[in-house]
C-alpha cells in the first residue's frame, strides 16, 4: 500500500467507526478526505489499497462497530453502474471515491470486485461508462 493508500484507510477507518480526535460530533466525511489520491491503477492494488479495509481481504464483508456488505456472491454487482455509482457517491459508512479515483481506476476497481470473489459478471466496466456516471451525479 503507499503513502496515499495508508493514509485514506486510516482517514475512512476513522470515519468508519465515527470517531475523530474523541469528538462525537458527526464529520463531513469529504472535508476530511478530500485531499488524498490513490496511485494505484490496476483493480486488485486498488481494491488492497481502498476497500479491504471494511469489505475484508476475501470479500466476504464485516459486522462491529458497522455493517460492511459483502461483496462475494453478490447478485447487486451484475449491474457495473451500481458498483459504479456505489464508489463514485459511496452510500451510509462508504465515503464517496470520485474525487480520489480517477475513471481508469473506478473502473479497474469496479472490474475487480465484478469478477473476484465468487462473481464472474462478465461484462466489462468501461472508464467511458464512469465518466457518464459521473457527469449525471
Amino acid at each position: 500500500m503507499t503513502k496515499s493508500g495508508k493514509a485514506a484507510f486510516l482517514a475512512l477507518a476513522g470515519l468508519a467507526i465515527g470517531v475523530f480526535a474523541g469528538s462525537a460530533q458527526a464529520v463531513d466525511a469529504p472535508s476530511v478526505i478530500k485531499d488524498i489520491t490513490f496511485t494505484e491503477k490496476d483493480g486488485q492494488s486498488l481494491y488492497q489499497a481502498t476497500c479491504q479495509g471494511c469489505h475484508m481481504p476475501n470479500g466476504m464483508g464485516a459486522k462491529g462497530a458497522g455493517a460492511y456488505p459483502a461483496l462475494a456472491k453478490n447478485e447487486n454487482l451484475a449491474v457495473g453502474g451500481y458498483v459504479v455509482t456505489m464508489v463514485l457517491n459511496g452510500r451510509k459508512a462508504m465515503p464517496a471515491f470520485r474525487n480520489m479515483m480517477n475513471d481508469d481506476q473506478i473502473a479497474a476497481v469496479a472490474g475487480y470486485v465484478r469478477s473476484h470473489f465468487g462473481n464472474n459478471f462478465k461484462e466489462a466496466v468501461t472508464a467511458k461508462d464512469v465518466q457518464e456516471a459521473r457527469a449525471a451525479h
